[in-house]
C-alpha cells in the first residue's frame, strides 16, 4: 500500500507560478511512474504528464508542453509538477497518482493504482 499526499496548491494570478509536490510512502519500492491529473469543476480528470521513477522520463499531454515540468527526488521519495504561466483554465484540483506499470506513462489512468487526495489550485483573472 502507497499512501500519496499532496502540497503546494492555492491561489495564483495569471501568469503567475506554483508548484505541486507529491510526498510518497509505504511500500514504494515498485513505483514505475508517477503520474499528475487535474479535474476541472464540471469536468472530466484529465492527465498532466508523467515521469518514470527510475529513469527521469518525462511525458506531457500536449497543451501543457512547455509550461509544466515534472520532476522526482527519488531520496525523499517526492515527486513535483512545477507550473508556469498559469491562466484561469488551469484552475482544477490537482492529483498525483503511482503505478507499477509502463502504460502509466501514457496517461492512462486505470494503470495508477493509488491516488492522493488532491490539492486545489485557482487562477485568477
Amino acid at each position: 500500500q502507497v499512501q500519496l499526499v499532496e502540497s503546494g496548491g492555492g491561489l495564483v494570478q495569471a501568469g503567475g507560478a506554483l508548484r505541486l509536490s507529491c510526498a510518497a510512502s509505504g511500500d514504494t519500492s515498485r513505483t514505475f511512474v508517477m503520474g499528475w491529473f487535474r479535474q476541472a469543476p464540471g469536468k472530466e480528470r484529465e492527465f498532466v504528464g508523467a515521469i518514470v521513477v527510475h529513469s527521469g522520463g518525462t511525458n506531457y499531454a500536449d497543451s501543457l508542453k512547455g509550461r509544466f515540468a515534472i520532476s522526482i527526488d527519488n531520496g525523499q521519495n517526492t515527486a513535483f509538477l512545477q507550473m508556469n504561466g498559469l491562466q484561469p483554465g488551469d484552475t482544477a484540483i490537482y492529483y498525483c497518482a503511482r503505478s507499477k506499470i509502463a502504460a502509466a506513462w501514457y496517461g492512462t489512468s486505470s494503470a495508477y493504482d493509488s491516488w492522493g487526495q488532491g490539492t486545489q489550485v485557482t487562477v485568477s483573472s
